[in-house]
């Protein structure tokens, strides 16, 4: 019952920067959390940020800290990913997701049941 889909991926240079978008449609709940999660070729899924859709404290992975930022649309359920000081690492399938999870922790795959299906995010060397 609700829909999530990616935009924003593409390719760009190292250095550069992206904005993911995750856009949801049906119903969705303010205090449910809605995160990123990437997948690069060959390696597992990875916890990547998180927010709730009401908005408030952000977190994010180590990996990404000080160079990607999780924010909410407030007029839109729309959660957006700013990536600057892009890494040919950051090379990824780019995955948002929300709700209806089983689990406690908001970097578990787990505690999401709804996904959607990814946008690539390509970055040179």
């Amino acid at each position: 019952q609700v829909q999530l889909v990616e935009s924003g991926g593409g390719l760009v240079q190292a250095g550069g920067s992206l904005r993911l978008s995750c856009a949801a449609s049906g119903r969705t709940f303010s205090n449910y959390a809605v995160a990123w999660f990437r997948q690069a070729p060959g390696k597992p899924r990875e916890y990547v940020a998180a927010i709730r859709w009401s908005g408030g404290n952000t977190k994010h992975a180590d990996s990404v800290k000080g160079r990607f930022t999780i924010s909410r649309d407030n007029a839109k359920d729309l959660v957006y990913l700013q990536m600057n000081g892009l890494k040919p690492e950051d090379t990824a399938v780019y995955y948002c997701a929300t709700g209806f999870g089983t689990g406690s922790n908001y970097a578990s795959p787990a505690s999401y049941g709804y996904w959607g299906r990814g946008t690539q995010v390509t970055v040179s060397s």
